[in-house]
Formats: structure tokens, C-alpha cells, sequence
């Protein structure tokens, strides 16, 4: 966990604790079920857990912010997120069965109380959010429709509630018509190789 602690020294040891027990399940449910890349498990920490909470970087989410992780998959990035915002609410939501289970164990094996699991498709949920986040799952435009209608217009934060995504390689088409986002590379926090031509995209809902 050296390489979380250098760039996130404001992590408590609980924190600590928790992400370093991540890899090693991650590993333990990669046996059974994929649900990432089994080249990428050496490279956990930057690939999976930095850039994450890349995010962190970007924003810091305030007291009782409601964040959905859009397509969580195994429950990234929105297992890091909530250990690193305790005391925001987040909804992980992902139409694959399989993929919540393992979210959702892995979560209740770190102690996780912040997080709840949905097996649904993210148009089908009911609620509103400050922000939405979402983590390679699709184009930009796939995941506008998706979030339509899902995002509280009060925002209360100096960044406005939206979409953020985490994206890599030429996005030029995909935000083509976007009207408004902000794009930054992920190198501007994160030193490490793993990160060149990887970005944070943040769609403002107004």
C-alpha cells in the first residue's frame, strides 16, 4: 500500500487496512469469476486502485453525497471511492448478477457499511444523485442516456453534479456533442506509466 499512502497520505489506518486487503480478494474471486483482468492483478494497486480514486483527486466529495458507480462491475471504482468518502452513500449498480455478488462480498468482508448493490440496469434505477461515475463501461453518448434523468440539479459542491468517467486512448468522436466537460490526464496526479492516455472526463448536468 506504499504507492496509495504516497499519493493519499491523508489515509487513516482504517482505510489503510481496508484497501490492502482489496487485492487479495480481488485475486481470491478472479479464481472463480472474471471480473478483471487477470494481466492486471500484478498491477492492482495503480491500475485498479489509483485510478479509482483518481476521482478523489478531482473532487472530494462532501458529507452525504449520493454517488452512483454506474456499471461497477467487480466494484470499481465504487469499493475504493467508499472507503475513501465514508460518509457518503453509494449505489453500485451493474446488470451482470455475477459481477455485484463478488462487489458485494468483497464489500462485506472489508467491513464496508457505505455501499448497496443493485442488480439492474442503470436506466431502471429510481433515485437521484450528485454525481454519477463510471469506469471504462461505454461511450460517452451510451452513458448521457443512461444517466438521463438520474442527477439532482442542486449541486453542493464548487464542481457541479454530473457524469465522471474515467476513460483512456482518442475521445475526440465520443465528445464530439458534448457541449461542455472538462477533460484532464490522469498524469497530471499519477507519475506512473499506467496512466499515460488515461483520463477523467466531468460532464456538468447544467
Amino acid at each position: 500500500m506504499e504507492i496509495l499512502q504516497r499519493h493519499f497520505p491523508e489515509l487513516s489506518s482504517e482505510q489503510v487496512s481496508q484497501f490492502s486487503q482489496l487485492q487479495p480478494l480481488y485475486e481470491e474471486w478472479n479464481s472463480k469469476i472474471n471480473v478483471i483482468s487477470r494481466k492486471d492483478i500484478p498491477n492492482f494497486p495503480t491500475r485498479h486502485l489509483l485510478h479509482s480514486l483518481s476521482i478523489a483527486k478531482f473532487i472530494l466529495f462532501k458529507k452525504g453525497t449520493k454517488i452512483m458507480d454506474l456499471g461497477t462491475g467487480g466494484g470499481l471504482p465504487g469499493i475504493p471511492l467508499a472507503i475513501f468518502f465514508p460518509e457518503c452513500r453509494f449505489h453500485l449498480v451493474d446488470s451482470v448478477g455475477k459481477k455485484i455478488m463478488v462487489a458485494k462480498e468483497i464489500a462485506a468482508r472489508i467491513g464496508l457499511k457505505n455501499v448497496f448493490f443493485f442488480h439492474a440496469r442503470a436506466e431502471s434505477m429510481n433515485y437521484k444523485y450528485d454525481f454519477i461515475v463510471s469506469r471504462a463501461v461505454a461511450p460517452v453518448a451510451e452513458l448521457l442516456q443512461w444517466s438521463k434523468g438520474k442527477i439532482s440539479p442542486h449541486s453542493h459542491h464548487a464542481i457541479s453534479n454530473g457524469l465522471i468517467c474515467l476513460k483512456g486512448g482518442n475521445l475526440e468522436d465520443e465528445l464530439r456533442e458534448v457541449k461542455k466537460f472538462v477533460k484532464i490526464p490522469l498524469s497530471k496526479w499519477f507519475e506512473e506509466p499506467d496512466f499515460e492516455g488515461k483520463y477523467l472526463i466531468h460532464i456538468p448536468t447544467k
